[in-house]
């Protein structure tokens, strides 16, 4: 294979061996021996990239310019990504407890943890029942290990309580997207964004949270898109923005009710689209003719023009895409918020067409089809309901038991930690999640997690929740294995394996499989590859609404990546949905009304202000990877409170002064980033940090009423001057934070650090 020499970055091929906290230098006389084509392991773009292999060790990364969604570009994360791989802090053994919950840590072999696993999960449920153990998934992981987790806990464990970390993050949009459309998956491509003459961003920071979407965004604006973005923070595509709805944190469902009353009288609606393709619309029509602007601007912060100029602009669009994120729907009221847009967009009649749609961005790397593979709490592989008859039968069938020994719903994520402190749940296996980083009320998960019988944990750091467990087990990053990853589009691609597992990690499906050997289920865990999993999932997933049957390894490489559904082996794909039908049986989307409710906590006299919380550009999800990054780590290496210039003025604190935020949950004392990008009424931390960093201290754990994800984007707040920094402040280089302080007020326009602009390559 050729390589463009003159694409080589040194800052993209450093060794592993670290020196002084940082990779060394690699000497790039050396040859590169293999350029293993796979995807950047991180948000839900899945950016295609090489990892460069060197005497059996990844020592750097080359973006892909054939994968047709980065077309050669990757945001600092992706461009870091190989770091993890050969990390000194990997996990190469394994670690347990054998003294009781107060002891150390300590080597293991594998047979003897996963003996003590196997014997003490069978205690467990030979006492209190099936149920007193739960698995705890994730969906940074791929396709085949989300359902062998799903298979596992049912059938290994033979347990109801099965749930992922989703539940944290796409869980609203999934409730959304069956409600109104009868399929949860992104309607469009991202390549139909450049036929959009109008784009409305709600609820999302697509220049820190997706970097490489923005390319599409900007050459959409050459082309003469419209842009509105609805956020309380002037991030950075809103700086550019046609219409800029700076909203209060939790209003968005006042605020998309009050367009649509402007498209309703002032007749932007599309009358044909609505009467053949949808239902419902009479009683979304009369409730949403209850919020004319003069009462949405006072809800929401905003001036009734403002809210005027938007709708119309969105109406008289031919075509225009409605993109949201977990601004929106990190609410109590997410799944309505998301209800709320696809009212917006089919009442539009934008649908089924380029450039016209409606779409989650999903922020884990396979958080798609991490929610399709069955690990959900109340689902089966391909979308299927588990509590569905027929749904039942088939997946019984394909696994090898009687529908009657196929357990049901159990617990979400959300709902597990209260089981556990009421000893409900007695003992928990989780993969890929970091919940003492990443749920809300952080005491009271710290005390749960603590007080289970038996916690196990695989992992390849030692992340915040890993400390915890008494038996951790050390799995693989994604470099090791190889597997299939759904994208934010809808799209299935491929990782592919670079090298092996370091020490005596393990691959997790080997791992899982090896455990319920041990369980004495080992003969419906019959797999000696991925593919061999991947095989039996495609055969679950068939005639599902997440077809996946038709897709193959051949066939991915082939088109470099295939839309699901896709359900015959003769079949390309569906890039498109919504072209013909929406995904109920009758074809028809549904309208519902949706009644504007306030956030389950609002500022007072104590807590004057709103907290909200976010990701930026150099972090992912609990930052078990990437505070591990040298360069990542330097360019924010802790969290902050962001506040508007007056308000910090009113309470006297400068730029840079340690500030203490509180709430009913908790409190933490972060550096002031005073700026002008940001509600005076709003205070913003990041959630990427742990221990006393960690933004979930503060939260609030109320759930949203159908999907039980948590209100992570309001709560009531106040801030104070601290008098002094906080102990963890000591290890902080005074000087690298002021400078990250600085990158951060100078963030320039999302679309920078992206990589190079390609003439003539589109997307570039």
């Amino acid at each position: 294979m050729s390589v463009d020499k003159g694409l080589f970055n040194p800052r993209q091929t450093d060794t592993y061996d670290f020196y002084e906290g940082k990779p060394a230098p690699w000497n790039s006389e050396e040859e590169i021996e293999r350029l293993v084509p796979t995807h950047c392991c991180y948000c839900g773009v899945q950016c295609g990239m090489y990892l460069k292999v060197a005497k059996g060790k990844v020592v750097g990364v080359e973006p892909r310019y054939d994968f047709p969604l980065n077309h050669g570009m990757l945001c600092p994360k992706g461009t870091t990504a190989y770091q993890t791989v050969n990390h000194p802090d990997r996990l190469t053994y394994p670690l347990m407890r054998r003294n009781g919950k107060n002891s150390p840590l300590e080597r293991a072999s594998w047979d003897e943890a996963l003996d003590t696993i196997a014997r003490r999960f069978r205690e467990i449920q030979g006492q209190h029942g099936a149920d007193a153990v739960a698995v705890y998934s994730g969906s940074s992981m791929t396709n085949e290990k989300c359902y062998l987790m799903g298979k596992f806990a049912r059938v290994g464990l033979g347990t109801r309580h099965c749930d992922y970390n989703g539940r944290l993050c796409m869980s609203s949009a999934t409730g959304a997207n069956d409600r109104s459309l009868g399929i949860d998956r992104a309607a469009n491509p991202i390549s139909d964004m450049l036929h959009s003459d109008v784009i409305f961003v709600i609820g999302a920071n697509v220049g820190e949270c997706f970097p490489i979407v923005t390319s599409y965004l900007w050459q959409a604006r050459d082309r003469g898109a419209k842009l509105i973005v609805a956020d309380p923070r002037q991030t950075p595509i809103a700086r550019t923005a046609d219409v800029f709805l700076p909203l209060r944190s939790g209003t968005d469902s006042a605020l998309l009710n009050s367009m649509l009353y402007v498209l309703i009288t002032e007749n932007l609606v599309d009358e044909d689209f609505i009467g053949a393709r949808t239902n419902g619309w009479e009683e979304t029509k009369a409730e949403a003719l209850k919020y004319p602007p003069e009462r949405a601007a006072k809800v929401c912060g905003l001036k009734p023009e403002t809210i005027i100029e938007a709708a119309r602009l969105y109406g008289q669009a031919n075509a225009a895409m409605i993109y949201t994120a977990r601004g929106l729907e990190h609410q109590s009221k997410g799944v309505d918020n998301g209800v709320a847009c696809a009212n917006l967009a089919l009442a539009t009649g934008n649908f089924g067409r380029p450039g016209a749609g409606y779409m989650t961005l999903t922020g884990q790397g396979n958080g798609q089809g991490g929610r399709e593979m069955g690990q959900k709490a109340s689902q089966l592989p391909g979308e299927r309901e588990i509590e569905d008859p027929e749904d039942r039968e088939y997946i019984a069938s394909i696994w090898g038991i009687e529908e009657v020994d196929l357990p049901h719903a159990g617990y979400p994520a959300t709902l597990m930690i209260p089981a556990m402190e009421r000893e409900e749940i007695r003992a928990c296996l989780m993969i890929c999640s970091n919940p003492m980083v990443s749920l809300p009320d952080q005491h009271t998960v710290e005390r749960a997690l603590r007080g289970l019988d038996l916690f196990v944990v695989i992992d390849f750091f030692l992340s915040e929740t890993c400390e915890l467990a008494d038996i951790v087990l050390p799995g693989n990053v994604w470099a090791e294995d190889e597997g299939t990853t759904t994208s934010l589009e809808g799209r299935v691609i491929k990782y592919n394996q670079a090298v092996e597992p370091p020490g005596e990690a393990r691959r997790d499906w080997e791992i899982i499989g090896d455990l319920a050997k041990r369980l004495g289920k080992g003969q419906y865990f019959p797999y000696t590859s991925a593919r061999d999993i991947f095989d039996e999932m495609r055969l679950a997933t068939k005639g599902a609404k997440a077809d996946y049957f038709g897709i193959t390894y051949e066939k991915i490489e082939e088109q470099n990546g295939v839309f699901w559904p896709c359900p015959t082996p003769e079949s390309t794909g569906t890039p498109r949905l919504y072209e013909e039908r929406f995904g109920f049986p009758d074809g028809k989307a549904r309208f519902h009304p949706i009644p504007y409710i306030p956030p389950a906590e609002e500022p007072d006299e104590e807590y004057p202000l709103v907290l909200t919380t976010g990701r930026v550009i150099y972090h992912y999800l609990s930052g078990n990877q990437t505070r591990r990054t040298p360069f990542l780590l330097e360019q924010a290496p802790c969290p902050w409170v962001e506040l508007h210039t007056t308000m910090a003025q009113k309470l006297g604190i400068n730029d840079g002064d340690w500030v203490t935020v509180r709430t009913r949950r908790g409190e933490m004392t972060v550096p002031a980033l005073v700026v002008r990008s940001i509600r005076p009424d709003t205070l913003f931390i990041p959630y990427h940090y742990g221990h006393t960093q960690a933004a979930n201290i503060l939260t609030n754990p109320v759930l949203e009423p159908m999907n039980k994800i948590p209100e992570y984007k309001v709560c009531a707040a106040s801030a104070v001057r601290a008098e002094r920094a906080p102990d963890w402040a000591k290890d902080l280089d005074p000087e690298l934070l002021k400078q990250a302080r600085r990158s951060r007020k100078t963030l320039p326009s999302a679309g920078a650090n992206v990589g190079p602009r390609v003439p003539g390559v589109p997307g570039a």
